[in-house]
């Protein structure tokens, strides 16, 4: 199991992935985590989950619970615990099909197996497992690779319409990586539903890690379709909301989300709806905003309902 924690590490390409901010995530994590009285880890928004992974490195085995209300995202998890050899064959024969092709024979094959995965989502039923999934999740993963940008984006009818991608040489299976991981999710529960779904599983031992779809900083870098549901700022607040309720429980927890002082040093949003917390701002890049500009230096927030270790190294 320790190989397994070592050695496991995001497999699919998630926008907004905190893979660039793990070092700042890691010097915050709670006192506690992996060597004292943490042994819960819960994650609310899991997407690519860089921080559960980095959170399994390091940590003796503990209680994992991840969620995500994208069903999609959730089947693939699944999958990958269920079932992994299965699809390990069915990303073998979507690799060996696609690379061949010229560019023109690539794009036509990509939006075939996108067209197929949205005529057939109506049949495919969210809460009950079924083999059917196994092909899915290899149709999914599929496009994550070979998509632009690595995008997962959905329209209202949850259709997924993210374009090409016209990669040289995508990686499209990392049959170690994708076995790793399987043997990592033997030891986690994975679940589709809202965020206040996790509530009943966290108390005093539990560390909460919550990365909700980012509040946009202006109109042109809005991106929450990562589901059919939309995160506006009502759901900030909702949220907020509820991870005072966690901090009542005892829980520790993290939150990150964008800076909007980034385009308003006025604007006080996230400082008023989590004073009494501690918020700090760490710098990062952007890199899902179409334009050049919105993908320089930025900070973002890391709010979390306790003191960091004395000594931690700044950023």
């Amino acid at each position: 199991m320790v190989r397994e924690r070592l050695s496991a590490k995001p497999f699919m390409k998630w926008a907004g992935g905190k893979t660039q901010l793990l070092g700042a995530f890691e010097r915050r994590f709670p006192p506690g985590l992996g060597r004292g009285p943490i042994t819960r880890y819960i994650e609310p928004f899991v997407g690519g989950g860089a921080v559960f992974f980095s959170v399994a490195r390091r940590c003796r085995p503990c209680e994992s619970f991840l969620f995500d209300i994208n069903e999609e995202l959730i089947l693939v998890y699944t999958v990958v615990k269920r079932d992994v050899e299965n699809l390990i064959d069915q990303l073998a024969l979507l690799e060996s099909a696609f690379l061949p092709l010229d560019a023109e024979g690539r794009g036509l094959f990509y939006y075939g197996v996108r067209g197929l995965l949205n005529r057939t989502r109506p049949e495919i039923d969210f809460s009950r497992y079924s083999d059917s999934w196994t092909q899915r999740a290899a149709q999914l993963l599929f496009l994550n690779r070979t998509c632009y940008n690595g995008l997962f984006r959905v329209n209202r009818r949850g259709d997924f319409n993210v374009p090409f991608g016209r990669y040289k040489r995508p990686r499209i299976l990392d049959a170690d990586n994708l076995r790793a991981v399987s043997r990592l999710l033997e030891h986690t529960e994975v679940s589709s539903g809202d965020f206040t779904a996790c509530e009943p599983l966290v108390d005093e031992r539990t560390f909460v890690y919550i990365d909700p779809p980012y509040r946009p900083l202006n109109e042109t870098s809005r991106f929450t379709s990562y589901s059919r549901s939309r995160f506006d700022d009502q759901d900030q607040i909702r949220l907020a909301e509820f991870c005072r309720v966690l901090d009542r429980k005892g829980a520790k927890v993290m939150i990150s989300n964008s800076d909007p002082k980034n385009e308003d040093p006025g604007n006080d949003f996230f400082d008023e709806l989590y004073a009494g917390f501690t918020i700090e701002r760490v710098p990062a890049r952007r890199a899902i905003n179409c334009r050049g500009k919105g993908r320089g230096p930025l900070n973002e927030l890391i709010i979390t309902n306790y003191s960091h270790r004395a000594g931690a190294k700044q950023d």
